[in-house]
């Protein structure tokens, strides 16, 4: 971030997170050395050093930012916008009333031994998996971190949508997800057995079938959320990583990136990250509302919504 950006945060963690100095360590200089252990994953021996401070007093304004910008979660996560009929966006106007994209990503944590088999993934990797959903800007709309590696998305799904403070999804609107989800109300998935990946419309192929060139709109569309992930964890290298915190305090620090992130990319024109992802890639809603979707189960009318979608956009598309 920016000079500017910078000042901003300190504002923002100031007046709406009660963040407050001490007699001897401004907010300015509490800040700046969260952002140095969770930007560059550095311990707080290296800060002690760097900032010739005790490495209690390095530990204990940690927790008080990280404190500080949980608090701050309802001013940074992203409200959902559906796209809207008359939208122009080559990606997003074949999905209509879409909110964003949803996807869950595992990120690297420690955890004590008698815990390692419930975290570990089948790449014998010991991590949490972490949802996520974003809007068609980037931004985090909603995230749900510590659940085990080993636990499936569609079951991480399952719990952020029957939590009492978890994700609102209103009837009639909708996430896109990939094919390790089911197809169900809220949550448009793509045709199994069919292309899908970007990379396989790379050559010039054009899609023969409507369930073809559904999945490749889709693909474009819910890339976004790759993206966003890929964003994340090149920004903050302490998700690139274990780190050495217990697992309660990685939970909360993985959240606190998401909102940083999205802090971001409101306050800076420019996101300088993103030239990063070009190389390589070729929230929490309190509001009590009865008309959300309270389930993820197929029906029969949630395949037949996506089957009519699929053959009114390859007749667009075979028409202009």
């Amino acid at each position: 971030m920016d000079r500017q950006c910078f000042h901003s945060l300190c504002q923002l963690l100031t007046i709406t997170g009660g963040l407050r100095g001490t007699r001897n360590v401004l907010v300015e200089e509490m800040i700046a050395m969260f952002l140095n252990i969770v930007a560059h994953h550095v311990k707080n021996r290296v800060i002690k050093f760097d900032f010739v401070r005790s490495a209690e007093t390095v530990s204990r304004h940690f927790h008080a930012v990280l404190k500080a910008i949980t608090l701050c979660h309802k001013v940074l996560l992203k409200k959902p916008e559906p796209v809207l009929e008359d939208s122009i966006d080559f990606r997003w106007k074949w999905f209509k009333n879409c909110l964003g994209a949803l996807d869950g990503t595992h990120i690297k944590v420690n955890v004590p031994k008698a815990d390692r088999p419930r975290y570990r993934t089948r790449k014998s990797e010991i991590t949490t998996n972490v949802l996520a959903v974003c809007s068609q800007d980037m931004q985090f709309i909603y995230v749900l971190s510590g659940w085990e590696g080993s636990a499936h998305d569609g079951r991480v799904l399952r719990d952020a949508v029957t939590k009492p403070n978890g994700l609102k999804v209103p009837n009639g609107f909708y996430y896109l997800v990939d094919s390790g989800y089911a197809n169900c109300p809220g949550f448009l998935a793509p045709f199994r057995g069919q292309r899908y990946h970007l990379s396989s419309w790379a050559d010039g192929r054009q899609p023969r079938t409507a369930q073809e060139f559904f999945n490749m709109k889709h693909a474009s569309a819910r890339n976004v959320i790759e993206r966003t992930f890929g964003l994340l964890k090149i920004r903050w290298k302490i998700l690139a990583s274990p780190s050495f915190y217990n697992i309660a305090t990685q939970r909360r620090i993985i959240n606190a990136c998401c909102l940083l992130h999205n802090f971001i990319r409101k306050e800076m024109e420019e996101d300088p990250a993103e030239s990063e992802i070009d190389n390589l890639m070729l929230g929490e809603n309190t509001e009590d509302d009865v008309d959300n979707i309270t389930a993820v189960d197929p029906t029969d009318e949630w395949t037949q919504f996506r089957n009519d979608m699929a053959v009114d956009m390859f007749n667009t598309w075979r028409s202009t």
